[in-house]
């Protein structure tokens, strides 16, 4: 038949080119590719990544609820574990990301399968159904290099000596003590990927040289950065409990247990709570840390009508010479007209000395215009001498009251010649540059 029809090109092709294209196919298709020829009979069956997404499966089956979702689900969990059953060979990457799985009896079985099977990166998201309780075997899984794991629970054996070669580790709503958490990321020694999202109420002290990417959303009640050199990128989205937003200051200073064990930070996010969770302490000026690779911040919202938080973005923006960009978003709930000024304030803490000489663009949004505000612009605008542009976002309100805020902007000292100032809002943009120069 090969004489008659040409070569068979699709039998000639390599094992490596192969599973790279199996790879790349969803895993329903790439069984159906057994029919190719007698040599692609088996070879689906040695792939070393399998995924199980939305797209290895039908979509619904009836109308997604009661026996057709249940119908779905055993579908589901039967093509799962036949393609297991007749598996060869290692496991490299294992993915679970599909929404119908209702129950998790066969869980144990799978996750067992592939801790004998030499799994490195392994995904398991069953999207918004209940919780389950991650088997132990899990944690036998030495040559993970990337884990990721969402709506579970998650217990650590005591005997667990940590994931030796783990370089990421994911963890979305995972009902996880904070002990744990701090025992896990310090018994991977190579870890330089953290995330944890939505996994509340954890107080944290982590500890981890080897990390390069943090991000952390959820609730906290206080975290503690200890040791991390290497740390580049930190992105905090943090709720701090209701009981914990009015704390009076105490003798330990939030803002060094955060960022004193992050001293080569390329990277600042911080949204939320997490400027006002800085704020708590000890005055944050007495920290002494430079962050001389720091060359972006991004914090909000922060309120301008608290001073110990005006100080913390402050106390940042000083230690980072070579900071060059900044985005700070303020609290559009606050009522110029009800808003009393410490006159002494700025007077006493204006840092007049301040040179940002690499900040070339700000972003400052939701501006009610009080007067920290304003001094803040005024303070930004005096020292850096190579500013490129300021967008100014008011909070929408009076037309007037905008006008006049543009005005007195135009009054300010600027240290850069070539800086331009948009001031800008949804309903009346107004540009103010150029022109808006000394």
């Amino acid at each position: 038949m090969s004489d008659a029809l040409g070569p068979d090109l699709i039998s000639d092709l390599p094992d490596g080119i192969i599973e790279t294209i199996l790879i790349h196919l969803p895993i329903r298709d790439a069984t159906r590719t057994s029919i190719l020829s007698t040599r692609w009979r088996n070879i689906w069956c040695s792939i070393s990544h399998l995924v199980f997404d939305e797209k290895s499966f039908p979509i619904s089956v009836g109308n997604g609820h009661g026996q057709g979702r249940q119908l779905l689900h055993e579908r589901v969990v039967k093509f799962i574990s036949k393609v297991l059953l007749v598996h060869q060979g290692p496991i490299h990457k294992f993915q679970i990301t599909h929404r119908s799985l209702l129950t998790f009896l066969e869980m144990d079985e799978w996750i067992l399968f592939l801790s004998r099977n030499g799994v490195k990166d392994l995904t398991l998201d069953f999207g918004v159904y209940e919780f389950f309780i991650m088997p132990t075997c899990l944690f036998d899984c030495e040559k993970l290099t990337r884990l990721e794991l969402s709506r579970c629970e998650l217990y650590p054996p005591v005997s667990f000596k940590g994931f030796v070669n783990l370089k990421r580790l994911d963890l979305n709503q995972v009902l996880i003590s904070s002990k744990a958490i701090e025992r896990l990321v310090s018994t991977c020694p190579l870890l330089e990927c953290l995330s944890l999202k939505r996994c509340d109420c954890l107080a944290l002290t982590i500890s981890a040289p080897k990390l390069k990417y943090v991000h952390l959303y959820g609730e906290f009640k206080d975290i503690c950065l200890v040791d991390m050199p290497l740390l580049v990128e930190l992105f905090v989205s943090m709720y701090m409990p209701h009981d914990d937003l009015d704390l009076e200051q105490s003798s330990n200073c939030n803002f060094v247990k955060f960022l004193s064990g992050v001293p080569n930070l390329k990277r600042l996010d911080g949204f939320v709570h997490f400027t006002k969770y800085l704020s708590i302490g000890n005055d944050p000026r007495h920290h002494a840390m430079m962050y001389n690779n720091l060359e972006c911040i991004q914090m909000g919202p922060v309120s301008f009508k608290d001073k110990k938080e005006i100080l913390v973005v402050l106390r940042l923006i000083r230690s980072s010479p070579n900071l060059k960009e900044l985005h700070i978003s303020g609290m559009s709930d606050i009522q110029v007209s009800t808003y009393t000024e410490d006159l002494d304030f700025w007077e006493k803490e204006y840092p007049s000395d301040s040179i940002l000489s690499k900040l070339k663009v700000v972003e400052l949004k939701e501006m009610s215009g009080v007067p920290c505000e304003i001094e803040f612009i005024k303070f930004l605008l005096g020292s850096s001498p190579v500013l490129e542009k300021m967008f100014i976002i008011p909070y929408i309100g009076n037309r007037e009251y905008l006008l006049q805020m543009s005005a007195k902007l135009m009054e300010f000292r600027k240290a850069s010649t070539k800086a331009e100032i948009y001031f800008t809002c949804p309903v009346y943009p107004i540009r103010v540059s150029p022109g808006f120069r000394d």
